[in-house]
C-alpha cells in the first residue's frame, strides 16, 4: 500500500511512501486483538475494591438483646451480615486482575489492528517535523490543517518529544506516543492514526 506523504499544512510533499504488507496488510485475526485489549484494559485495574467481613467491623462484642422473649430472630451481636451495619458475606477483597498474553499474540494483535485501520483508509503521514517550544497552538493548526480537529486521533513519533507530548497534552482528541509503544488499545481507540514518516521505520522494526 502507497500513502502520499503530508506537510503540517495538510498539503501534499509529492513524496510517496509504501506501508509494509507484512504490518499494514496482515490477515486481520479479531481474537487475537480482543485478548490483547481485554488484557491491556484488565492491568489497569487497580483491584484495591474492599468490603469489611463481621471480623473485620467494628464493635459486636455485646449481645445486642436477650435470647429469648422479644419475638426476634436470636442474634449474638450487631456485626452480624443480617443485622444493619453489620460485615458484608462474601464481598469484594483485593485481588490482582493481571492477564498475560504472549508475545507472538501481542504482536498478531498490533500487526491486525494497523491492518484495519490502514483497510479502512484511517491512516496518515506526514513529513516529520519538530516545535520548539512548548506552545499547544502550532498542534492544534496541525490538527485543524489535515482535518483531524474534531477526531480521536493517534499521533506515533519516532521518538519520545517532550516538546511534543507536552504542547499537545491539552488536546482532548489527540494522543501523541512513541511509535513503539503504541498499544493495541491505543490503535484501535483512534479514529485516525498519523505517522510522521520517520515512526513508519521504527514500527516496522518493531513489529517486522
Amino acid at each position: 500500500m502507497e500513502l502520499k506523504v503530508l506537510n503540517t499544512g495538510g498539503t501534499e510533499t509529492g513524496e510517496v511512501v509504501t506501508l509494509s504488507d507484512e504490518i499494514f496488510g496482515a490477515e486481520i485475526s479479531e481474537h487475537a486483538m480482543y485478548l490483547d485489549v481485554k488484557a491491556i484494559l484488565a492491568n489497569r485495574r487497580q483491584g484495591t475494591h474492599k468490603a469489611k467481613t463481621r471480623a473485620e467491623v467494628r464493635g459486636g462484642g455485646r449481645k445486642p438483646y436477650r435470647q429469648k422473649g422479644t419475638g426476634n430472630a436470636r442474634q449474638g451481636s450487631t456485626r452480624s451480615p443480617l443485622m444493619s451495619g453489620g460485615g458484608t458475606i462474601f464481598g469484594p477483597q483485593p485481588r490482582s486482575y493481571e492477564q498475560k498474553v504472549n508475545k507472538k499474540v501481542k504482536q498478531l494483535a498490533r500487526r491486525s489492528a494497523l491492518s484495519a485501520k490502514a483497510l479502512a483508509g484511517q491512516i496518515l503521514v506526514v513529513e516529520d517535523f519538530r516545535l520548539e517550544q512548548i506552545k499547544t497552538k502550532p498542534v492544534a493548526d496541525i490538527l485543524k490543517n489535515l482535518g483531524l480537529a474534531e477526531k480521536k486521533t493517534l499521533m506515533l513519533t519516532p521518538e519520545y518529544d517532550m516538546v511534543m507530548a507536552r504542547s499537545g497534552k491539552n488536546i482532548e482528541v489527540l494522543n501523541i506516543m512513541t511509535a513503539e509503544k503504541a498499544s493495541t488499545y491505543d490503535i484501535l481507540d483512534s479514529q485516525t492514526i498519523v505517522f510522521q514518516k520517520a515512526a513508519l521505520k521504527k514500527i516496522e522494526d518493531t513489529l517486522g
